[in-house]
């Protein structure tokens, strides 16, 4: 597997090349990256990096709970990063700092089902301060948003991938290298198409 992270790591001059390019324009002209998983690999004009998906694949059909990557475009919609673990990368994502009480509420049952809440709460939640480091960067997409439904699936995330690639219970995930270094081309305008 280490070739894997070896490849992904080839990409990177690629990631900071694709800026202007492959995107949509926003306001005062930078490019917004538009980005594509098909089969093992997140993609965009000019680049692409191995990454992981959820361990049952994508489904058109995402329920809570089955471990399965939600097929379809979506939003990026906002980051976290760890403060003490990384610097503040640049993005033209909104972007905060991880709490140790943050959480995201993967109760379909809740009234804040697929949010942001804070620790202790009491619905299931699944916790974002992590002993290891998948989430010390994390790009909440806007599945499941508008309006958010309860049980077709929650917390699906761009985030850092395990070592060995292994997969996800839901989220697309890549290399810590590769994705602070893709975190500059994002902005508001920038979307996921997550493909079978």
């Amino acid at each position: 597997m280490r070739l894997l992270a070896r490849r992904s790591l080839l990409a990177l001059p690629a990631i900071m090349a694709a800026a202007g390019r492959g995107g949509a324009i926003a306001a005062g002209g930078a490019a917004d990256l538009n980005l594509d998983y098909r089969e093992g690999w997140l993609s965009w004009q000019g680049g692409r990096v191995c990454a992981a998906a959820g361990r049952a694949g994508v489904v058109a059909a995402k329920h809570e709970g089955d471990g399965a990557t939600p097929a379809g475009r979506f939003p990026l919609v906002r980051a976290f990063y760890r403060a003490d673990r990384l610097a503040a990368p640049a993005t033209r994502l909104p972007l905060r700092a991880l709490r140790p009480t943050d959480a995201w509420v993967d109760d379909p049952a809740d009234r804040n089902y697929n949010r942001l809440v804070a620790l202790p709460y009491p619905a299931h939640s699944e916790a974002l301060w992590l002993e290891d480091a998948v989430y010390d960067l994390i790009v909440v997409t806007g599945y499941n948003f508008a309006p958010v439904v309860p049980g077709a699936g929650s917390a699906i995330f761009l985030h850092v991938a395990r070592p060995d690639f292994s997969p996800t219970a839901g989220c697309v995930a890549i290399d810590k290298a590769a994705l602070v270094a893709l975190m500059p081309l994002l902005g508001p305008l920038s979307t996921i198409t997550i493909s079978a």
